[in-house]
């Protein structure tokens, strides 16, 4: 069976893109966020819990969805209908069994998934390992000030504020994006620390924005996979993923809004802002926190 690759990122870090087109390589399947290892068993996806990123319905579109083009070829009302029939027929079972299942049914095809919120507890990042003790993992990074600027266009910060990412000011409390950027970052690096070098590769998504057929190779010969110009090219089209649009009514997330809405990519040059000067989402002047600083500079901004 083989051993699949998990893109580890905060949100909005480029993740829904690099997934996409790594998934489109012929010798890969790229996978909605499933959420699988959010929780033990499969039945918890379907419980209400504090502590969800987003609804409990979206939570599951992903695992909806894939098991509705694994195992029925399309993605329609009838086939996530049979999808969740074949999750109730397996609620009892572990989340690393019916992931194993996902896997050996694609088969010989690589399983490339990302799920941000495998990010947000460590005890997640480990469930992933103990299911697949092979498993690759790319810690894919975005500079602080892109990827809370991100964070805080959406849904007014609604990520930040579910991860506790909160500045106790004198005379208020706002919502501070560069807490979540940070704490999720060292979990990623935490985990990291206990799995070999072999099987861990980092890379800024800024580098790959601006030059993919360079690094997505890169990415290539690292797991083992053709790096030829053929693969490049299908890598280039993440709009031909069967996950790269919204779904039917009963299941038609599983993966982000504004990526759903323009799949297609478009090779370009990202600016990355120094790490001394105020951010935008603040009405302070304030900068980035010295530890935020510290961390960017260990990842190569």
């Amino acid at each position: 069976m083989a051993a699949p690759l998990f893109l580890l990122a905060p949100p909005r870090s480029y993740t829904s893109l690099m997934n996409a087109m790594l998934g489109q390589h012929p010798q890969c399947f790229g996978l909605p966020e499933l959420c699988l290892f959010n929780v033990e068993r499969l039945f918890e996806l379907w419980v209400r819990t504090s502590d969800e990123m987003g609804s409990e319905a979206k939570t599951r579109h992903g695992l909806l969805r894939a098991v509705a083009e694994i195992y029925a070829g399309e993605q329609t009302m009838d086939s996530v209908r049979m999808a969740t029939h074949w999750c109730a027929a397996r609620q009892n079972h572990s989340t690393r069994e019916i992931y194993q299942e996902l896997v050996e049914k694609i088969d010989p095809l690589v399983a490339v998934e990302k799920s941000p919120a495998y990010t947000v507890d460590i005890r997640r990042l480990f469930r992933i390992e103990q299911a697949f003790p092979n498993a690759r993992y790319l810690h894919l990074t975005r500079h602080p000030v892109g990827q809370c600027k991100s964070v805080m266009s959406l849904y007014e910060g609604t990520f930040a504020l579910f991860v506790n990412s909160i500045d106790f000011l004198d005379d208020r409390a706002i919502v501070e994006p560069q807490f979540a950027w940070h704490d999720l970052n060292i979990n990623i690096l935490n985990f990291l620390d206990t799995i070999p070098p072999e099987r861990q590769m980092r890379i800024r998504g800024e580098d790959v924005m601006s030059d993919p057929p360079k690094y997505l190779g890169a990415v290539c010969r690292w797991m083992g996979l053709r790096d030829d110009a053929d693969a490049i090219d299908a890598m280039m089209h993440p709009e031909r993923s069967p996950f790269a649009c919204f779904g039917p009514l009963d299941a038609m997330f599983g993966n982000d809004p504004n990526f759903l809405s323009g799949p297609t990519f478009r090779p370009h040059k990202v600016k990355v802002p120094p790490l001394d000067r105020p951010v935008p989402w603040r009405e302070d002047g304030r900068g980035l926190y010295p530890q935020v600083v510290e961390l960017a500079r260990e990842l190569g901004y």
